[in-house]
């Protein structure tokens, strides 16, 4: 029995900690870092009298068919082929590639953590929302829009404001090369006078929901855990934590939610065929637990450090008890 990790070289200690509870299990692991693959990682697949598909790393060899289960974690297929490559050629080796890597993962019978179509399906946010909302969450007013008198007009709506995000993970690279990812931020008076850029990129505008608590849930199978964080307790964090994430690392608590809202979650991941999800929640003054989104392939390691929860071990043991 054999679980097959599949992620890329840059990727956290979360690999290595799961990996570590399937080994307290008796059970081992084969790491696939896709960013290594077509240059230093070898792939056979045979149709022939048999079948027969074998991922070749650091002199060992894994043969698919004895894959019991997939953890579908991170991709980055093609990224050490040279950039010195002619740029087509370059482009159409890692569309080749990639197209290779995606049929070795579909023609895998073991479990999957989870089946790529439904983590693709799940990062729609848009439909999450009306998801959610259906299954009777609470969600914030939300627009999506590339029209700026629709955002004027919205803004007016709102009595406590309007903050602005992107659908899509974003990060805008400085001068120097230095990362600069697109936080959640208000909009304030002045901003809604300066809109045009609307017209080059849409924008998802909500309304300022007041916080309590910031709560994070890893959904594991059936398994439910919860951390909350005060983000109001500094001012750069108060429309979104990540931007003090590291002072705020040891900041987290456990937090149990209540257990119609739970049920709802789970309510939710089943709609969309997931085993696996990290979901974004406010709580409200008046004790309003409001939805914001659910990652399919969310992060988990922080809340494994502080404030301990068990997110690795329960991913190793679906992984290997998963019919």
């Amino acid at each position: 029995m054999t679980i097959l990790i599949i992620t890329h070289s840059q990727d956290n200690e979360s690999v290595s900690l799961v990996n570590q509870a399937i080994e307290s299990y008796g059970k081992k692991a084969f790491r696939f870092d896709t960013d290594r693959f077509p240059t230093e990682i070898q792939l056979d697949v045979h149709y022939d009298n048999s079948e027969q598909v074998i991922l070749t790393a650091n002199n060992q060899s894994l043969d698919l068919s004895e894959v019991w289960a997939v953890w579908y974690r991170r991709i980055d297929i093609g990224s050490k082929i040279p950039n010195t490559m002619n740029n087509q050629l370059r482009y159409a080796s890692i569309q080749e590639s990639l197209v290779t890597i995606q049929g070795m993962i579909a023609s895998i019978r073991g479990f999957h953590l989870d089946p790529v179509p439904n983590i693709r399906r799940a990062e729609n946010k848009q439909l999450q929302l009306q998801v959610a909302r259906e299954l009777g969450l609470d969600t914030p007013r939300t627009l999506i829009t590339n029209n700026p008198q629709t955002v004027k007009k919205f803004a007016q709506t709102c009595e406590q404001g309007i903050i602005s995000k992107m659908l899509s993970a974003c990060a805008i690279y400085d001068q120097r090369g230095q990362e600069q990812f697109v936080f959640t931020n208000p909009i304030s008076s002045e901003d809604l006078e300066n809109l045009d850029g609307l017209r080059f990129c849409p924008m998802t505008f909500q309304e300022k929901v007041p916080k309590t608590l910031e709560l994070r849930t890893i959904i594991v199978g059936t398994r439910v855990n919860t951390a909350a964080v005060d983000s109001q307790a500094l001012d750069q964090a108060r429309y979104d934590w990540r931007k003090q994430g590291i002072v705020l690392a040891d900041a987290w608590q456990p937090y149990t939610l209540p257990q119609d809202v739970e049920k709802k979650l789970l309510k939710l991941m089943a709609n969309f065929g997931l085993n696996y999800g990290a979901i974004d929640i406010i709580l409200t003054p008046d004790n309003r637990y409001v939805f914001l989104e659910l990652n399919p392939v969310g992060e988990f390691l922080w809340l494994e450090r502080c404030p301990g929860l068990p997110i690795s071990q329960a991913i190793a043991q679906i992984l290997l008890t998963h019919p």
